[in-house]
């Protein structure tokens, strides 16, 4: 475990922390005065590879050799200059700071980091980290990279979970919660949805899906997978008869057969690291899926039961009647999907472009 110091005056600044993943979600903007939860479980902590935030340069002002040596193969709107490596935890995990009053940014509901790091060290007024719980916006603290250092306790590394523990023992994300709202005309409240978490997956997924496509139909496993990418793929690729297939894989499933070009499989959520297969379905591509949406799409469940009431015993869960669905067709994050695919070297090639040039002009507005 680590705790992070102020780089200035080594006051701690965190609780001791385990490192893990990076959730898909992690840059997400959803929907309009939604209040999100707490992005990073308590008493962890995620390096963000990009930079995230304020000072940013439209594309038009960089050279495209310096954006490709950031990892950027596509033009985008504007690209961060801050400084990246940013680690993300829970507002809640971090100490010895203070809120800068002057850099609330532009938010209407909470702090959104527009104006820079917003949280000084008490110590020594170093501002050393961002904080982030504006509506729409996953709450986290972001510390800075060249702000803090991080410091090893005890020195002990926690262990990381086996893939054959996470299959037993893991956590599946359901595909429909209630979305708080917050601040609106009739105040707080609540509507049933497509999961934020599921949407980002998506997002990710999707833009793998399209480079490991090659420009060629793709078919995915049908039920609930098919619910949130068939018709994405559909719209995105050239019609006609399927000729890449895709299959769940991961630990604890049969091996893919032959024939198969496409594995959706599960990322370690401490390591970041992409489940892989043996045999002849190592040659297939990864496509890479949270183990929480990977878990329900193999072994998904039909409905939560939910605390029951009205003369029914306390101990009893009520499995009627079942929970609603949303009056909408599942659509995967834009952001995230964009986020991701620019940053794939396949996606220079002229189809994909074309791909990244209609969802800008909203042509693909119906699956986003």
């Amino acid at each position: 475990m680590f705790v992070f110091v102020c780089a200035r005056c080594d006051a701690e600044l965190t609780v001791p922390l385990s490192q893990v993943s990076l959730p898909a979600h992690a840059r997400q903007k959803y929907g309009n005065g939604v209040q999100l939860p707490v992005l990073m479980e308590s008493g962890t902590f995620a390096v963000d590879p990009d930079p995230w935030g304020g000072p940013w340069r439209m594309w038009d002002e960089i050279d495209p050799g310096e954006a490709e040596a950031r990892g950027i193969y596509a033009p985008v709107h504007a690209v961060s200059d801050s400084t990246p490596g940013a680690i993300v935890i829970a507002p809640g995990d971090i100490r010895g700071t203070r809120l800068i009053p002057e850099k609330r940014g532009g938010a209407c509901c909470g702090l959104d980091g527009a104006d820079g790091p917003n949280m000084a060290c008490e110590a020594c007024d170093l501002p050393v980290a961002t904080r982030v719980d504006d509506c729409s916006l996953w709450q986290a603290a972001r510390l800075s990279s060249d702000a803090v250092r991080r410091v090893l306790v005890n020195g002990v590394h926690a262990a990381s979970f086996s893939w054959a523990e996470l299959a037993e023992k893991g956590e599946s994300t359901p595909p429909f919660e209630p979305i708080a709202t917050w601040g609106g005309r009739l105040g707080s409240g609540h509507y049933w949805s497509w999961s934020p978490q599921w949407e980002a997956a998506a997002g990710q997924a999707l833009a793998h899906l399209l480079v490991a496509s090659e420009g060629q139909p793709v078919k995915v496993p049908n039920g609930l997978t098919a619910d949130v990418f068939q018709r994405a793929l559909d719209a995105l690729l050239p019609a006609g008869p399927p000729t890449r297939r895709a299959v769940l894989a991961g630990p604890g499933e049969p091996s893919p057969g032959a024939g198969v070009d496409i594995l959706l499989v599960p990322v370690h959520p401490q390591t970041g690291q992409t489940w892989a297969p043996a045999g002849p379905a190592a040659s297939a591509y990864p496509v890479p899926l949270p183990l929480g949406v990977w878990l329900w799409l193999v072994s998904p469940q039909p409905y939560v039961p939910v605390p029951a009431s009205g003369g029914v015993p306390r101990d009893v869960l009520r499995d009627y009647p079942l929970p609603p669905r949303p009056n909408y067709l599942f659509r995967a994050d834009r952001g995230t999907f964009q986020h991701t695919l620019v940053r794939l070297p396949d996606v220079r090639s002229p189809w994909m472009r074309t791909i990244l040039e209609n969802l800008t002009q909203d042509r693909s507005a119906d699956i986003f």
